[in-house]
């Protein structure tokens, strides 16, 4: 059965050459600073974001964890996004692990924070009060479709912070999906940011691993909290080395997955049952309301037909991504519209 996968980028599977340069990978003791390729990676990484050092890590949540942790101590608070990804999917773990408080504010349709209402919401110097240390901003933002931030929106976030001495971390899970949508340099849109973490293994396809950016300073301290949470490796080059090649070969195809997605959301707005505005999809992500049926037998149907899906609500999330073609959309928009019909009935 011809299979398509829409439920994540995260099913990406490494590519010939990524294979090839794992198994001829020179590997060393990374926990003593001793993998070539380890080293490369982060070097890498370090340059390609415009900061001073990087660390690898096992995955982006484990970034965005020893960032927050590397930020703050106990009794800090964090303010970042009702949307976000740290706040709502990451299962709190700088708060369990780092006794951190989390303030939440309302991202608005492209991920961004009211700027007004993240002034106010930065706590006064007062025994009453969590101090906030730092600002957490999701680029691109996936729980609102796959929506960009600019440079600049970033740079009057981070200019509120520096004003009251409080840091800024990007979790750029999707950052390289946002620098080629905005045809710019990945440094330029992190170049006000003292932090960020970006995924290997989602659009680049890596088979594993997420980065986290920065000073020295502060990557010191992300590494030694990689390590309490049980992420040092020892010959992590064999990976290390899908990474490498991932940011050298990989960053300018994205501009396909755009592709894709926008001809699958102009496919899907023109199916019966379907509520979607494909003018809202900017990157690689489409989200769209059904309106007939149940989702959970929708869903079943697609999956027995080959396309992988999984039901959500109040929106249902397809993420196009490297080995889905064109003539895949168009396959695929067959099937969907055919499972409709028996569900609009």
């Amino acid at each position: 059965m011809r299979v398509i996968d829409f439920r994540s980028d995260t099913v990406t599977h490494p590519t010939a050459e990524m294979r090839r340069a794992m198994f001829e990978a020179e590997v060393g003791d990374d926990v003593y600073g001793e993998d070539p390729t380890v080293n490369r990676l982060e070097a890498l990484a370090a340059d390609t974001f415009g900061k001073e050092a990087a660390v690898i890590v096992s995955s982006g949540t484990m970034g965005n964890l020893v960032a927050m942790l590397a930020h703050c101590q106990r009794g800090d608070e964090i303010i970042m996004g009702d949307k976000s990804h740290t706040f709502n999917s990451e299962a709190g773990g700088a708060s369990t692990l780092g006794g951190i408080a989390f303030h939440p504010l309302p991202n608005d349709i492209r991920g961004m924070l009211d700027l007004d209402q993240l002034e106010e919401a930065i706590r006064p110097d007062n025994e009453h009060y969590a101090p906030t240390r730092l600002i957490v901003m999701e680029n691109t933002h996936n729980a609102c479709g796959g929506a960009v931030l600019t440079s600049e929106d970033l740079g009057d976030v981070a200019e509120i912070g520096k004003a009251h001495d409080i840091a800024l971390h990007i979790d750029g899970a999707r950052i390289f999906n946002a620098a080629v949508y905005l045809e710019t340099p990945v440094s330029e849109l992190v170049k006000d940011a003292d932090t960020v973490q970006f995924c290997l293994s989602k659009g680049l396809s890596a088979p594993v691993g997420s980065i986290v950016c920065g000073s020295h300073n502060v990557i010191e301290r992300a590494r030694r909290w990689r390590k309490v949470v049980g992420g040092s490796m020892r010959q992590a080059g064999v990976f290390a080395a899908a990474g490498v090649v991932a940011i050298e070969t990989m960053v300018d195809r994205l501009a396909e997955d755009h592709g894709t997605a926008r001809q699958l959301a102009m496919g899907l707005s023109k199916i019966p049952g379907i509520d979607l505005d494909p003018s809202a999809v900017a990157t690689n992500m489409v989200f769209f309301e059904i309106k007939v049926g149940s989702a959970e037998k929708i869903a079943l149907r697609l999956n027995e037909n080959g396309i992988k899906v999984r039901p959500r609500l109040p929106k249902w999330r397809f993420v196009t991504h490297q080995g889905i073609t064109s003539n895949d959309i168009e396959y695929a928009l067959e099937i969907i519209e055919g499972v409709f019909k028996e569900y609009s009935v």
